[in-house]
């Protein structure tokens, strides 16, 4: 079965004020998802399911879905607060979806038995990562993958930003922690936690949520998202979260292996308004170098 592409979209931008997924940075109109579907198809997917929330339906597809579905096929799925185990009982003053692993669990019968890369709807991943992930899970979907960047093609100018941080041994991924408070300094590139401030070398590879998986990781999500979250909610009721790399940790405990991909790839995002002009500016260059057409496809 050819690899689909999951693309994780229910998130509400809160740092950056809005539905930051729906905001254009192209020329014509075009957003940063269209650059990772136009990357995504010319690379081999040839469908896309997008994991929304049912607030945003309507709008998701009037501006993305239903012009992407001229070019790819399309599914959707919607993350919701109550797509969850029986056994959890929702904190009733619960607002916060319950994160990126949740995100999947909410689509494992859309995507069955397919191999399948994941990845976040506002983030830039560029041509060659997804050339790399897609032609390694094709040929063998038994692997897990992940592309991995260099720190120093990650952060942003406006603020922190929130990165997985790789410990990898002969090319396979050993350990990833989650940081979420990660900021680019004069001095270089710290995260503080803890009250604790720590620099990371720029060189350091970081997980941006590129995923390869097969059937076996939903079964993981399936299996194991009940008794996290009855942990997780005693200590955390409003803001613990199911996270991909949490089960790939332990996975790999399971010895699963996971393929690290480095690509030379410079993300950009809008975590933030402010990163908006810069994110336009970097599109512009791209399309001057021939990297992307100056139109996409139809966007009306």
């Amino acid at each position: 079965m050819k690899p689909v592409l999951v693309i994780m979209a229910a998130g509400m931008g809160s740092r950056y004020g809005g539905l930051k997924q729906l905001d254009p940075v192209g020329e014509f109109g075009e957003l940063i998802i269209d650059y990772s579907i136009f990357d995504a198809k010319r690379a081999g997917f040839e469908k896309v399911i997008f994991i929304i929330n049912k607030r945003i339906d309507k709008d998701f597809k009037a501006i993305i879905g239903n012009r992407i579905a001229k070019n790819i096929e399309v599914a959707y799925v919607y993350q919701e607060l109550n797509n969850l185990p029986e056994n959890i009982v929702i904190p009733s003053d619960r607002v916060k979806p319950w994160g990126t692993a949740h995100a999947v669990y909410t689509a494992i019968s859309e995507i069955g038995d397919a191999p399948f890369v994941v990845i976040n709807s506002d983030d830039y991943y560029g041509k060659d990562a997804f050339e790399k992930i897609y032609k390694s899970l094709a040929s063998n979907s038994k692997q897990f993958y992940m592309v991995g960047y260099k720190l120093k093609n990650t952060v942003t100018e406006n603020g922190s930003v929130a990165r997985g941080i790789c410990d990898i041994e002969d090319g396979y991924l050993i350990n990833i922690v989650e940081r979420t408070n990660i900021i680019k300094t004069k001095e270089g590139i710290k995260y503080i936690e803890d009250n604790e401030e720590v620099y990371l070398p720029a060189e350091t590879v970081v997980s941006m949520n590129m995923w390869g998986f097969n059937s076996d990781f939903l079964r993981e999500i399936e299996n194991g998202m009940e008794p996290f979250l009855l942990n997780a909610i005693k200590s955390n009721p409003l803001k613990c979260e199911y996270f991909l790399p949490y089960v790939v940790g332990e996975m790999i405990k399971q010895n699963y292996s996971v393929r690290v991909l480095t690509t030379e790839e410079k993300w950009f995002g809008v975590t933030y308004k402010e990163d908006k002009q810069s994110v336009i500016q970097a599109i512009k260059d791209l399309t001057t170098l021939e990297k992307y057409p100056k139109i996409l496809w139809d966007i009306e």
